[in-house]
């Protein structure tokens, strides 16, 4: 195990070896961003192969299933970050998980209250083994197969998580689409003035908002995807989805181009990589 440590001679850069290691993004104002749009497309896309192309639910859940396994083998075999590859597992896997939970709710009856439960108790029980196996839930040391495999299992269960939270809170309270997205976003809101205020742990900062931007995203896209007789603004599954769809393509080139999300290493894991590598050496 090796690693490169800063280039002393030119502070700001990181060496390639070093970014190498790195398997995410950086969390910056770019990743929150490309993230809601992510949680939207989600949910307007499996609506769009759902309803509008007649898949079925069944239908559309193996094929974007089958896609998100094709796309998670270039992923895991990637050597590091790469923009364009991460952000497509993420659009994926939030179609993926989108459709888990209404494959609960609409095709086994499974309430949203039960579904809801059942998602947090599952992302509560990867946080446990992931800690378990590998002392931290830091996004900032996944360079490793494991770490990698904990990691979109967690991103999983948050989206499916944040559906039904979110469809819960829209239909089952009876807040509507856009006073939840209000409410999700204030609690967002919340979590950021904690952590700088309160002195949160700057892990689970992330991993709350994370869950929290699912159903902040799945309100934004039944608001402008909607009819407006149903509280929407009419814009429709399928020009919701091609908007954000096409933002997310320009950020998405934007990063690749810039590499301005490019993320650091966690300072801890790299002194002990560091150790390791002298031992070696």
């Amino acid at each position: 195990m090796t690693t490169d440590t800063m280039d002393t001679h030119a502070p700001g850069r990181r060496s390639r070896r070093r970014q190498a290691l790195n398997k995410v993004p950086e969390v910056t104002l770019y990743f929150w961003v490309i993230k809601v749009l992510c949680t939207t497309v989600g949910e307007t896309a499996a609506d769009l192969l759902n309803d509008n192309l007649g898949m079925g639910l069944t239908n559309t859940s193996y094929l974007m299933s089958a896609l998100l396994v094709l796309t998670l083998v270039f992923q895991f075999r990637a050597r590091s970050y790469v923009p364009g590859l991460y952000w497509l597992s993420v659009v994926l896997i939030s179609v993926v998980g989108t459709l888990i939970s209404d494959n609960l709710t609409d095709n086994l009856g499974v309430p949203l209250q039960t579904t809801t439960v059942v998602f947090a108790v599952a992302l509560a029980g990867t946080f446990f083994a992931w800690y378990a196996s590998e002392r931290t839930l830091s996004i900032h040391s996944i360079r490793t197969t494991r770490r990698e495999a904990f990691y979109w299992l967690a991103i999983l269960f948050t989206f499916a998580l944040g559906t039904s939270a979110g469809d819960l809170t829209a239909e089952k309270l009876n807040l509507g689409y856009w006073l939840s997205a209000i409410v999700f976003a204030a609690l967002i809101g919340a979590v950021a003035l904690a952590h700088r205020t309160l002195g949160l742990d700057a892990v689970w900062s992330f991993w709350i908002a994370y869950v929290l931007t699912r159903p902040l995203g799945a309100s934004l896209g039944d608001y402008l995807s909607q009819p407006t007789a149903d509280g929407g603004l009419g814009l429709g599954t399928v020009g919701t989805s091609i908007l954000f769809l096409v933002v997310i393509l320009g950020l998405v080139v934007f990063l690749t181009r810039t590499r301005r999300d490019v993320a650091e290493d966690d300072p801890l894991e790299a002194a002990g990589a560091r150790w390791v590598s002298l031992r070696e050496g």
